[in-house]
């Protein structure tokens, strides 16, 4: 899978609406588009495009004016890193622009049909389970924190 800038871009965003989402029930206070591409080093004008993105896809709501901006739609334990990647480019994992599963192959090759399958479940069996919440708390559930413990998994092949 290749991370672009656009689906980092979007999750560092929710991070730092994650940082201000209020714990005590109470309505968010809304975020200029300036104070989130400043505090996350984010070219204002792209993340235009993506927070229009994160709100057509209901994740993020924004207000305009003096005192507008955005904010979450739902508490950052509610919204998952493949939320945002969806919301932002689409599905997690497809070929040629299909899902795995829609694919026409011939029965010789039944077994290619299922690795892309593996792969999009394991990138769900991470991404769907990785909330903002947990970002912005800086941990991550054992079981994905796991996954990059081994050293090889931080080599580049």
């Amino acid at each position: 899978m290749r991370i672009t800038a656009k689906v980092d871009y979007a999750v560092r965003a929710a991070i730092e609406l994650a940082r201000t989402y209020p714990t005590d029930g109470s309505r968010p206070v809304p975020l200029t588009r300036q104070s989130i591409a400043e505090a996350q080093e984010i070219p204002s004008k792209f993340l235009e495009h993506i927070l229009a993105d994160l709100k057509r896809s209901q994740i993020v709501g924004s207000v305009r004016g003096a005192d507008g901006g955005y904010w979450l739609h739902r508490p950052p334990a509610e919204i998952t890193m493949a939320d945002i990647i969806r919301a932002a480019e689409g599905p997690l994992a497809d070929v040629r622009g299909e899902r795995p599963d829609a694919l026409d192959y011939p029965d010789d090759l039944e077994a290619l049909q299922r690795a892309w399958i593996a792969v999009r479940a394991n990138l769900r069996a991470v991404l769907e389970q990785v909330t903002l919440a947990d970002l912005r708390d800086g941990r991550l559930i054992p079981e994905v924190d796991r996954l990059a413990d081994p050293d090889d998994a931080w080599l580049i092949r």
